[in-house]
């Protein structure tokens, strides 16, 4: 079962309408209270120093704050709820990725994506460790981040160094076949993988 979390208003304790202002001095007021510098050795305080720190990243961030005054906390959490939920908060990208598995469009009214197009990639995390003024005051830190890069010779389409890569006959580039078939109950489409270009279009 799913880890009960407490509202993030509540736990900087102030109102829903609270201000930028009103949101980071409670902030700051909890950080000096419950700093693990300040209280060595207790968990309780550790723990109640994590949950501040959570609630002022979602609350401090405008986009974050409206998702969360939206959805909740399945809203900014990709692990709350069913064990998954969406990465990185809630995405209509994902919503229409799971429509468009069962109807084969989503909100775009009908429109096929090709599964060769590139994709959007996942959300970055990054774990920092802070010192107590870093943490109430804010700072700025240069991380390092290592990212995949197309292939120079390529450009990533996978074909030999001068040549072009060709569209699937069958497919005619979208990686997939649509079966119809006539039934006394109607028309049913499938689609599958072109068996000849193994999807790749």
């Amino acid at each position: 079962m799913a880890e009960q979390k407490r509202d993030y208003y509540e736990v900087l304790g102030v109102s829903k309408g609270a201000s930028d202002d009103e949101i980071k001095k409670a902030y700051k007021k909890l950080a000096r209270k419950y700093h693990p510098d300040l209280n060595p050795d207790n968990k309780e305080a550790e723990e109640k120093f994590k949950e501040a720190n959570e609630a002022y990243e979602i609350l401090s961030d405008k986009e974050k704050r409206s998702r969360y005054d939206q959805f909740g906390h399945a809203g900014v959490d990709p692990s709350f709820g069913a064990g998954g939920g969406f990465d990185g908060g809630f995405d209509f990208g994902d919503l229409e990725d799971i429509f468009g598995s069962f109807f084969g469009g989503g909100f775009g009214g009908g429109r096929r994506t090709n599964p060769n197009a590139p994709q959007r990639g996942e959300s970055l995390r990054m774990s920092l460790i802070l010192s107590f003024e870093e943490a109430a005051f804010g700072c700025e830190k240069a991380v390092t981040v290592e990212r995949l890069e197309p292939c120079g010779a390529c450009q990533g389409s996978g074909c030999a160094e001068g040549t072009t890569p060709e569209v699937c006959p069958d497919c005619h580039g979208t990686g997939t076949v649509q079966v119809r078939r006539q039934t006394p109950m109607g028309v049913f489409a499938t689609s599958s993988p072109c068996s000849r270009c193994g999807g790749k279009g």
